[in-house]
């Protein structure tokens, strides 16, 4: 069979240009190092790999949102510090400033300080969140949240607590609203608060109390009444919740320092109780710190002269002092919960760490390209084309022409 020339050439031209396209493929992937060019050179590998690809950039963003809660969280922890050092300090002041010895100088002394720890407060409590906002704000993070009225310190912002996406199944609040920090503090213990009636003549002082058996409380208002006949003394409890008020205890013999027991709570009185004088129990109110501090200030600020006068300023302190303990139990609390939330972010930074990397894992082994066996193909590709190209220039030169002359 004669073979023309023109068929030589045509193959032989498209066996060059395949050997080419085929070098040209592997030259690329050397270049890139990927083993898959595009979809149709692996379907399956390709789709799992877009998969995996999402997944690494959803993880990475993940990454960026702990980053930032951590940010919020630690300018929290550095204001609730600064609170919590502050608190601490008023403490020792206001024990000092309880004191009865103190002379009214002393005292005015003492609420003047007292005067700049509560501004210093405020200045806390509108910490800036270093991105323009505030730290206890809630939501409304440009407002500030703590401003100065003829009524205190009145609270601006709002409830809410920023949510941030921190993994696949976990948000983190990035931080508390000022309401939960500073506000809403139980008074007393925390379940009730106890207190004399003003006017009390004896020198009856009433404790704080504890509560003994959760079940039994009522959440009613309790008055207790001393009479004192010639050396005898007792005192009678009245609900004054009910309608009318029932007596619950009547005539129980006093005996100073002896435990009282009403709706499971318990209490003493020390001291001696005059005829007629009332001690109240009642539920925990709730105020602020900034409050409590108020209180404290214009307790000192206030008379001393009379025995009524010291006793009261006396009973003051003691129930404002406690409410300050509760205050930093309270922003304890808070930060605690801030700790252990900034110590969950570690923990997931660890385990977003570890699943990068083994996407990263994935991703090579569904897209990298085996080196060695693409280096070994592409100087077997090199080879045959050169070969192919020399067969066809020594194929092309077989003429008569070439043989004439």
């Amino acid at each position: 069979m004669r073979i023309s020339t023109n068929t030589i050439y045509a193959q032989s031209t498209s066996q060059l240009g395949t050997l080419q396209s085929q070098l040209a493929r592997t030259q690329q992937q050397l270049a890139t190092n990927k083993r898959m060019l595009s979809a149709a050179d692996d379907p399956i590998a390709s789709a799992r790999a877009v998969e995996v690809s999402q997944s690494k950039s959803i993880n990475a963003q993940f990454a960026t949102n702990r980053a930032n809660a951590r940010s919020s969280l630690s300018q929290e922890e550095v204001a609730l510090t600064g609170v919590q050092s502050l608190i601490q300090d008023v403490q020792g002041i206001a024990v000092a400033a309880a004191n009865g010895s103190n002379s009214p100088s002393d005292r005015a002394t003492y609420a003047n300080e007292l005067q700049g720890r509560l501004d210093d407060l405020v200045a806390l409590a509108n910490s800036s969140d270093g991105n323009g906002g505030y730290v206890f704000s809630g939501y409304a993070s440009t407002t500030q949240p703590f401003v100065k009225s003829s009524n205190g310190v009145d609270y601006m912002g709002d409830q809410g607590q920023v949510q941030l996406q921190v993994a696949s199944s976990r948000k983190v609040g990035m931080n508390d609203p000022g309401s939960a920090v500073f506000n809403g503090i139980p008074t007393g213990n925390g379940s009730f608060t106890t207190a004399p009636v003003n006017g009390n003549a004896g020198s009856g002082v009433i404790s704080g109390g504890m509560v003994t058996d959760p079940s039994q409380l009522t959440g009613h208002s309790y008055n207790i009444e001393f009479t004192v006949a010639g050396t005898n003394t007792s005192y009678t409890i009245t609900d004054q919740t009910t309608n009318p008020p029932t007596q619950v205890v009547a005539s129980a013999p006093y005996k100073p320092g002896a435990p009282i027991n009403v709706a499971g709570m318990q209490f003493d009185v020390s001291g001696i109780p005059a005829d007629s004088d009332e001690f109240t129990v009642k539920p925990s109110d709730r105020q602020s710190l900034f409050t409590t501090l108020g209180k404290m200030i214009d307790t000192l600020r206030g008379p001393a002269v009379t025995d009524s006068d010291k006793k009261a300023m006396t009973d003051g302190m003691s129930a404002a002092i406690n409410n300050l303990s509760l205050g930093l139990d309270n922003v304890l609390a808070v930060r605690s919960s801030v700790g252990a939330r900034m110590k969950e972010l570690d923990t997931l930074d660890t385990i977003g760490s570890d699943a990068d990397i083994q996407y990263a894992a994935t991703l090579s082994g569904l897209q990298d390209l085996d080196l060695v066996q693409a280096i070994s193909q592409f100087t077997q590709q090199q080879a045959t084309l050169e070969a192919a190209q020399k067969t066809f220039k020594s194929v092309s030169s077989l003429s008569l022409f070439n043989f004439i002359g």
